[in-house]
């Protein structure tokens, strides 16, 4: 970036100060723009096992302890970070700022923040944290295969709160796309976008998804007789590494500006019985040579595409483990509801775990139909083409999530054959309805205790080449299986129907502020 390039009104305010782009900064054009902006300190950020956002404030004193904390970072306690993971008596840990995540806090404006990445006494990125066992997972796919993969979220949530009029109301289930004066948040929304957009400078678009509820019901008062309107963001593509960072800062952007609003953001996969759950579909395209290697011939899924699918495919039933990590999960992921229940892939299809959508492929300078006089074509050749994972919903470790999806896509590529068979074995028209009963398509575990036993079963794929530590997913299967949610939908279906919808909603609702 230079300072005679075009500036929109939402370009990233440290590319502004400093005329170059993130990805160059150095730790001295870093402490410059401290000083022009008269920053009073600097906040570390790093994610810990709960996929929340950590904070560590450290105050600007003078240029030489700038230069230390950009250089050496700071000491944390890991044992508290990743109870239950890390030992108290190993529980040190270094976090050292990411350069290139460097921004300006929205909520502060005395701040100046970093993602950090967490190192231990040997000056070794640790293996049990989340963001790292991404990192090794990239490196490994690149190795390997010579292919980049990248990605992107679609990030749904409700927002939860009073309204000062109680007119034009939605229906039910009638919430997409829907505009003012229907919608109500449109202008929370609108902040949100503007603070990811110069934060992260990738978000594609935001819009009202399907689901409304004109007044929760439940034993949460902090919810209990609100309105809900179910919000989708979705990002543009990027290296899975920073589309996962995306995801988390996402979260804790979203949840400070419906705060400071008196409204809770919640990503919880499923609010109530019969409305629309939220999920978070997982995008993603194999790269080579900076380029989108997903089309082949005629529009066509070129044949990595497929190997892709075809190793999505081998580790579906156990990526639930890393996507779907709460009980309520499972209630989302039921026939009929737009939400994936066996293994297959398809076309358009949203019933189907993976979905190939619409990309430009056969059709190009669609303005022109619409606007033949005044219209000049834009040239433009490079494939959009994207396959999407529909089965993870807001509960998913996004790390952990995209760790397992590139070591899928490792799988794939290196299997060619294997990967091949069965991506054309899963599947489905384009028109087949979501029960897929008698095709003998594998099922989606049911439970987080599934799940658990999912992963187990095929630990052995994500511990290759060292990639997941055997204690981490130990640790994950240990913590599903504690949900105590075996049989959930079993269960649930055996009580009169009041008491199903009661204790149904206990589950949805339970840790208000997790998901």
């Amino acid at each position: 970036m230079n300072n005679k390039q075009d500036v929109f009104a939402l370009t990233n305010p440290i590319e502004l100060i400093s005329g170059k782009s993130r990805r160059d900064l150095t730790r001295d054009d870093i402490i410059n723009i401290i000083i022009k902006k008269k920053i009073e300190r600097v906040t570390f950020r790093y994610t810990a096992l709960d996929g929340k956002i950590k904070e560590l404030k450290i105050p600007v004193l003078n240029r030489r302890q700038m230069e230390l904390v950009l250089t050496e970072g700071e000491r944390v306690d890991g044992s508290s970070l990743f109870k239950g993971m890390v030992d108290t008596s190993i529980s040190d840990q270094y976090v050292v700022p990411d350069y290139k995540t460097v921004f300006l806090n929205p909520f502060d404006s005395g701040s100046i923040d970093f993602i950090c990445r967490f190192i231990d006494k040997d000056g070794n990125r640790a293996k049990f944290a989340p963001d790292n066992i991404l990192h090794s997972a990239n490196k490994m796919l690149k190795k390997n295969t010579g292919m980049g993969l990248h990605a992107l979220g679609e990030l749904e949530f409700y927002l939860i709160g009073n309204t000062e009029h109680d007119i034009y109301t939605l229906g039910r289930q009638k919430g997409y796309h829907a505009s003012s004066p229907f919608v109500k948040t449109g202008a929370i929304v609108n902040e949100m976008i503007n603070h990811l957009s110069q934060i992260v400078g990738n978000v594609k678009y935001a819009h009202n998804e399907v689901g409304f509820l004109h007044s929760v019901q439940s034993d949460f008062h902090e919810i209990d007789g609100k309105m809900a309107e179910q919000v989708e963001i979705e990002y543009l593509p990027t290296n899975i590494e920073e589309a996962a960072d995306n995801l988390v800062l996402a979260s804790w952007i979203i949840r400070n500006v419906a705060y400071r609003n008196g409204f809770i953001a919640t990503f919880f996969p499923k609010l109530d019985v019969g409305h629309a759950g939220s999920g978070l579909h997982i995008h993603m395209a194999l790269m080579k040579n900076n380029a989108n290697i997903m089309t082949g011939q005629k529009g066509k899924l070129s044949e990595e595409a497929k190997m892709l699918i075809g190793g999505l495919c081998r580790y579906a039933t156990s990526l639930t483990a890393f996507g779907n990590m709460v009980s309520a999960s499972y209630l989302r992921l039921v026939p009929n509801q737009e939400a994936p229940t066996r293994v297959c892939w398809s076309e358009m299809n949203r019933n189907a775990l993976i979905r190939v959508p619409l990309a430009w492929t056969n059709v190009k300078n669609l303005a022109e139909i619409i606007n033949p006089d005044t219209f000049s074509p834009l040239e433009d050749d490079s494939p959009r083409q994207t396959v999407e994972l529909r089965s993870p919903d807001g509960s998913a470790n996004a790390h952990l999530l995209m760790a397992g999806i590139t070591m899928a896509v490792e799988w794939g590529l290196a299997n060619r054959k294997e990967a091949l068979a069965l991506a054309d074995a899963c599947y489905v028209s384009a028109k087949v309805s979501n029960s897929l009963s008698g095709t003998g398509l594998s099922e989606l575990a049911a439970s987080c205790y599934e799940s658990a036993e999912k992963l187990l079963h095929h630990r052995g794929i994500f511990e290759r080449e060292g990639i997941f530590p055997p204690f981490v997913i130990s640790y994950i299967a240990d913590t599903l299986k504690n949900e105590n949610d075996k049989e959930l939908n079993s269960r649930l279906m055996a009580l009169p129907e009041k008491e199903r919808l009661y204790q149904s909603r206990r589950i949805m609702h339970r840790d208000v502020h997790k998901h």
